[in-house]
């Protein structure tokens, strides 16, 4: 799996129909939308895809439908959940639908290394030999995971060959984990890209983030990290810098996010089923004037 999991992965939204249904036509359009935007692959039902509000049955569908529209690029699911039945229950079938393996965070109890370490035992037990993506994301998880903790993970499951690192300050954890981790274990970069340029020089891999215009992300990853033009990669980002802002704000700022791509065109509603994500009327006219100063494509 690590061996290509390398360039933007984008965490994908769970898009919705006005009365709270999944829209699968969207989840096509989306797809589109983000591979058109240079996406090398997805990670679906995760925090900001709101899959704490999926059914175990709806994770599934979504993830299916993910990997159907595809065509043979990455999909991560998220399977995280403090129910171990459940978690595994979900991995056998995302994978039985091709995912490319699947996306773990810790569970909240796990909070000193022999806890985490009995936890991703008792994980692993279960799932078996699944490609797994490790979450680190202690402002959701509430668990701290320091980099001897998550390298002795890494020696002791092999299935671990990504990790998705979201600690602060994460620049200087990408480069800790970067010199403690086996080269062929792939380090990408979440918190919204909000700090892309600097964790890319640090020795990310690529963003595993979302962001209404996933051409940023991507056009920053290229020329950072594959041309090495620094200048270029910081006028790209700056020039998106005031939308990327305003996104950060948990539920409203992913209800931001879908109202921005459904303007673009790439899903139907911004419907979102999380608590927290109704926009009214003073937030839409705070994003048009966000939008109106930026001078950004369609």
């Amino acid at each position: 799996m690590s061996e290509t999991t390398q360039g933007l992965h984008v965490v994908a939204q769970t898009p919705f129909h006005p009365d709270g249904a999944i829209d699968h036509d969207s989840i096509a359009s989306l797809s589109e939308f983000y591979y058109h935007h240079g996406a090398r692959g997805l990670t679906v039902l995760g925090f900001s895809g709101e899959s704490q509000t999926l059914t175990p049955d709806e994770s599934v569908a979504v993830a299916a439908s993910y990997v159907a529209a595809s065509k043979g690029r990455a999909i991560f699911a998220g399977v995280s959940s403090p129910n171990l039945a459940i978690l595994s229950e979900v991995a056998a079938q995302v994978m039985a639908e091709r995912a490319r393996g699947v996306m773990i965070a810790p569970a909240a109890s796990a909070r000193t290394d022999e806890a985490l370490f009995a936890y991703f035992d008792a994980v692993f037990s279960r799932i078996g030999d699944v490609p797994t993506v490790l979450q680190d994301f202690p402002a959701a998880t509430g668990v701290q995971m320091s980099v001897p903790a998550m390298a002795r993970l890494v020696a002791l499951f092999p299935q671990i060959t990504v990790i998705k690192e979201e600690d602060m300050p994460s620049a200087r954890k990408v480069a800790a984990l970067r010199q403690a981790l086996p080269a062929h274990v792939r380090v990408l970069t979440g918190n919204n890209g909000l700090y892309l340029p600097q964790e890319l020089a640090r020795g990310a891999d690529g963003p595993m983030a979302g962001f209404s215009y996933p051409e940023m992300l991507s056009s920053v990853d290229r020329l950072l990290r594959e041309e090495g033009d620094t200048a270029a990669a910081h006028a790209v980002f700056n020039r998106y810098l005031p939308l990327l802002k305003h996104e950060a704000q948990g539920a409203l700022g992913i209800a931001l996010r879908k109202e921005t791509m459904r303007r673009r065109g790439a899903l139907a509603s911004a419907t979102m089923r999380a608590a927290g994500g109704r926009l009214d009327d003073a937030d839409i006219a705070e994003l048009d004037s966000i939008l109106s100063h930026m001078d950004l494509p369609e």
